[in-house]
């Protein structure tokens, strides 16, 4: 769920005759960390509502503040490309995510939801960085051929990260025994201080051990030696900003389909990290699965594995059937799937709210690509436009969570129903707007 634009294949006269594998492996374990960092969110959630007694509006402030981080740094992170180039701006992205996971420290021992939050704004600041670096990067690596081979390969270990994610919080951060709210209530206001800092501190190791690791590749890219982009000029990538010069007679504003497609996005991210992020809580309820914390993180690997298996499906499908049809139709079983959820009990509504990850792995490719099409220069702005769109994942889930305390969770998943029910419409709509089919390069980065 980690989420940048999608990149074309660069024009970029690259000369390497082959992959530099020591740079590509550092390179996909990247991809890796981004996509476990951003679904271990869906652990921290729960965790989190439970050692401070939130409402789920109040939970949801976790994708809150990490996605709006994306809002926020998007621009600025391609200005730092410009200034410093790509691998110096991947360096910095990982040691600006080192301090952030570092800064889970403090916030556990002082047991503030504020520091976490503030931590969790550091975290995504550095995977902005480093997702608006990564792609290009990626493509440098060799030859000009086999640029696209080599972005779906890291990508899909960042797919494997998400999907792993959740699973590495469940057995690290939920494992403690949490008492119950009644039992809370009766706490002196020193005991339950104490009682929150060491619920808190289960976050300690994971996020220290992340933090290594994340030094740890800094320093191994730092010591890789990469060809000088000074010599790839031409490379042609879809960062904030860039290229925008050539279309100063035109304006996004004045392309439709790029502005729906804006809306897609960010109904899409938003609906997809709502889905995500309620999963534990809503597995927990009697009616639904009756599971523990750690029993429910382990099933929300699930949601996140079926989005890195269906990117492979639609990937082959997306060769042979125009991608407004394959948007419209995932999206409208998507919204079944959950529409079945939220009418059903038991293992139908666990495995139906599931499901939904499979269906949303070819979104958001086509929806940026049907958004795109025929830009022409404007082609970067289009995007830049598409990228800030990926704020969704930081309001819907808050408007969620505030439903949620009024009517219950089950019932609050008409939000993402309603999200899937736009993109179902975008898609058939766009059904005849392209000619072409979803290029192979034109992937998820995220979540």
């Amino acid at each position: 769920m980690a989420i940048s634009g999608p990149m074309t294949a660069p024009a970029m006269g690259n000369t390497i005759g082959k992959t530099d594998v020591r740079a590509m492996s550092i390179a996909t374990a990247l991809f890796f960390m981004w996509g476990l960092l951003t679904s271990l969110n869906d652990i921290l959630i729960p965790h989190l509502k439970s050692i401070f007694e939130l409402s789920y509006a109040q939970a949801m402030l976790v994708q809150f503040a990490f996605f709006s981080s994306y809002f926020i740094f998007a621009l600025p992170s391609g200005k730092l490309v410009e200034w410093r180039g790509y691998k110096q701006t991947m360096i910095i992205g990982l040691v600006v995510m080192a301090v952030g996971a570092l800064l889970f420290l403090p916030a556990a021992g002082a047991a503030s939801y504020a520091l976490f939050l503030a931590a969790l704004v550091v975290l995504a600041a550095g995977i902005t960085c480093l997702q608006v670096a990564a792609n290009p990067y990626v493509t440098i690596l060799g030859p000009e051929k086999t640029a696209a081979s080599r972005l779906n390969f890291s990508q899909a270990f960042n797919s494997l990260g998400t999907t792993l994610g959740p699973v590495f919080g469940g057995i690290l951060i939920l494992s403690t025994t949490q008492v119950t709210a009644d039992k809370l209530h009766s706490f002196s206001a020193a005991a339950l201080q104490t009682y929150r800092e060491q619920q808190a501190s289960s976050v300690r190791l994971p996020y220290i051990g992340i933090a290594i690791v994340l030094f740890a590749l800094a320093a191994a890219l730092g010591l890789a030696k990469m060809p000088s982009m000074q010599s790839n000029m031409n490379t042609q990538d879809f960062r904030p900003g860039e290229f925008g010069s050539e279309a100063a007679t035109d304006s996004v504003w004045r392309h439709g389909w790029l502005l729906l497609g804006a809306v897609g996005i960010f109904l899409y991210v938003g609906g997809e990290v709502s889905v995500g992020s309620f999963l534990v809580n809503y597995f927990e309820l009697p009616h639904i699965g009756a599971l523990t914390e750690p029993q429910a993180a382990k099933y929300v690997g699930f949601y996140w594995g079926g989005a890195m298996v269906g990117r492979f499906i639609g990937s082959a499908v997306l060769r042979h059937v125009r991608a407004g049809i394959v948007l419209g139709t995932v999206a409208t079983v998507a919204a079944t799937l959950v529409v079945t959820s939220m009418m059903t009990h038991g293992s139908l509504a666990v495995w139906t709210v599931l499901a939904v990850g499979l269906f949303n792995s070819v979104m958001f490719p086509s929806i940026f690509s049907i958004g795109l099409h025929n830009l022409g220069p404007l082609t970067s702005k289009g995007s830049s436009l598409m990228v800030m769109a990926i704020v969704g994942g930081a309001l819907l889930p808050l408007l969620q969570g505030k439903i949620a305390d009024q009517i219950g969770i089950q019932h609050a998943f008409f939000i993402p129903v309603i999200c899937y029910c736009y993109i179902a419409v975008f898609g058939f709509a766009a059904r005849n707007l392209m000619e072409a089919q979803v290029p192979v390069e034109a992937v998820e980065v995220i979540s």
